[in-house]
């Protein structure tokens, strides 16, 4: 039986979220440790707040947390960036990254954490733990895209060119994270010049929506993927997009966007409990959840505490340059309903 030192309560604030697989997980977690884990979404849509107001009301959601009991709160879309200045403390990779995604309560005062880039890390090590960083491209740099390039970088990219269709969002986000990494390089390009970095590249890390059962189809040529790089997806529902498909068909090592989606989840589980969470049992069962999403063609929902998308409203700019999807009658991510 659980005593009241192996309980835990936990919320998620965000926008949309009723739906998201990343509660499930927790709670399982918990359970197959011998933890009385509770986990439960916290929808500003739900309770009727939207716009400004909604902006408002989180941080007043995360103080009532902090009044009834809870441990933490995983925070998600749009709130990761707002919620930083009301809490008593944030870490370091937190701070450099600009926003947080897993709020702890300890001795009375809120600790934020980010463990979007964290997860990533994580699972780009286990899956690819000889993964060559010597010159890594990233095509989007918005929402996932941003911790994944701070992810990168803090895991040894020699130089990272960042891509994006917000040509000005790319430099800027370079010219950010060049100064936070003197001893690394990184620069952006056009997204016109998308095939002439991968050319040289060691890994491509894609963090856009195409994939998504919005956005189906390829970001790049399949011709342009050659055996021997790395390619990462941040899209996780499919978990099998049309990218790491055709990437594995062609001799790359791939890493599927549940990866960083697990990733993030198991460290946040470690803050939470300061207990290590079993990655593996985690994603066997998030698969799981994923599999159940697709047999469901009437489900929809938006990313969850990781942002499948750079951001809200960024789908139809790039959607609108995707490759086309595979001939007719081939799997495509239009064949998924993307939930998280």
């Amino acid at each position: 039986m659980s005593t009241v030192a192996e309980s835990y309560l936990v919320g998620l604030i965000g926008d949309g979220i009723t739906a998201s697989l990343t509660p499930p997980m927790h709670e399982r977690e918990g359970r197959e440790q011998g933890l009385h884990y509770l986990y439960r979404p916290v929808d500003v849509a739900a309770l009727g707040y939207t716009g400004e107001e909604a902006q408002r009301e989180a941080p007043r959601l995360l103080e009532y947390g902090r009044r009834l009991g809870f441990n933490a709160f995983n925070v998600t879309h749009p709130f990761k960036q707002t919620i930083m200045a009301h809490l008593d403390e944030v870490d370091e990779d937190a701070r450099n990254l600009g926003a947080v995604n897993t709020v702890v309560f300890s001795d009375g005062r809120s600790v934020g954490h980010n463990t979007d880039f964290s997860g990533y890390i994580t699972g780009l090590r286990a899956t690819l733990p000889e993964a060559d960083l010597a010159a890594v491209v990233q095509l989007g740099v918005g929402g996932a895209g941003s911790a994944v390039a701070y992810a990168l970088l803090r895991a040894g990219a020699a130089e990272l060119v960042l891509i994006d269709l917000d040509t000005d969002r790319a430099a800027a986000r370079a010219g950010d994270l060049q100064a936070q990494f003197p001893g690394q390089r990184v620069t952006s390009r056009s997204h016109g010049e998308l095939q002439d970095a991968l050319a040289g590249a060691t890994g491509f890390a894609h963090c856009t929506p195409v994939g998504m059962h919005l956005h189906p189809g390829m970001p790049v040529a399949a011709e342009w993927l050659r055996p021997g790089m790395w390619v990462s997806d941040v899209v996780y529902l499919p978990v099998d997009t049309e990218l790491v498909v055709t990437a594995r068909a062609r001799g790359c090592d791939v890493v599927d966007g549940g990866t960083m989606a697990v990733g993030q989840a198991v460290d946040a589980f470690r803050l939470v409990t300061g207990r290590p969470a079993d990655a593996d049992r985690m994603r066997r069962h998030f698969l799981e959840m994923v599999a159940a999403q697709q047999t469901d063609s009437g489900l929809r929902g938006p990313a969850g505490t990781v942002e499948a998308a750079p951001s809200t409203g960024e789908g139809a700019g790039w959607g609108a340059l995707r490759l086309p999807a595979r001939r007719a009658g081939a799997r495509t991510a239009a064949d998924i309903h993307q939930l998280s």
